[in-house]
């Protein structure tokens, strides 16, 4: 059975976050859809509020801290990413965008991307298509179609005169499920294991 990783970034700063509650929705929905497809799915999640001191501090040093490091390395070995993030002033965040600033910028090329966004109101929506898309179109991934955005009034109710925050889900984590199907050109091999000295050397002796 063929494994498909998912790292979800989630750039909410609250707890509970509105933003991590979308980011687990639409893990959960796209893990369902590929494990109905016969893929083996494991899921990454990150908090970048948690490695917010590391990535200004990246700014200036040049250097990723061991943590930061960790994330970096998980997300280039993903198959896909699932970003979420609230929005203020009319955009994604800066702790958002600070993160995808230290990446390399050729990280991501052919990435799959399942985008979504939280805010106070509807007005802040077009976010998706305006702030977003365009940074991961920069970022050269391949971005599903659909983009969740979900406001207050999506919470805890199942009618909101249009399609339900569910069934929008369901929709944009089945188009993210459809670009992991087949062979995935944005996955980086997995970092290589830094063993102890005293084990290296172990195996040394054991192959004379």
């Amino acid at each position: 059975m063929q494994t498909r990783r998912i790292t979800v970034l989630s750039a909410g700063l609250g707890v509970p976050s509105s933003s991590r509650l979308l980011a687990d929705q639409l893990a959960a929905s796209a893990e369902r859809q590929l494990t109905a497809a016969g893929y083996d799915v494991t899921v990454d999640v990150v908090e970048l509020r948690d490695v917010a001191v590391d990535i200004a501090n990246n700014f200036v040093t040049g250097y990723a801290a061991p943590r930061l490091a960790e994330v970096i390395a998980g997300v280039e070995a993903s198959d896909g990413i699932i970003a979420v993030t609230p929005v203020f002033s009319a955009s994604y965040s800066g702790l958002f965008k600070s993160f995808f600033d230290v990446l390399d910028p050729k990280s991501l090329d052919g990435k799959a991307v399942l985008l979504g966004a939280t805010g106070g109101t509807d007005r802040h929506q077009m976010v998706l298509d305006y702030s977003m898309r365009p940074l991961f179109s920069y970022l050269r991934t391949r971005t599903a179609a659909t983009g969740v955005f979900a406001g207050p009034q999506d919470w805890g109710s199942t009618e909101d005169g249009g399609s339900s925050l569910a069934e929008r889900i369901d929709r944009a984590a089945g188009e993210f499920a459809r670009l992991l199907d087949g062979p995935q050109p944005g996955r980086k091999p997995a970092p290589m294991e830094s063993l102890p000295f005293e084990q290296l050397l172990a195996g040394i002796s054991g192959n004379r």
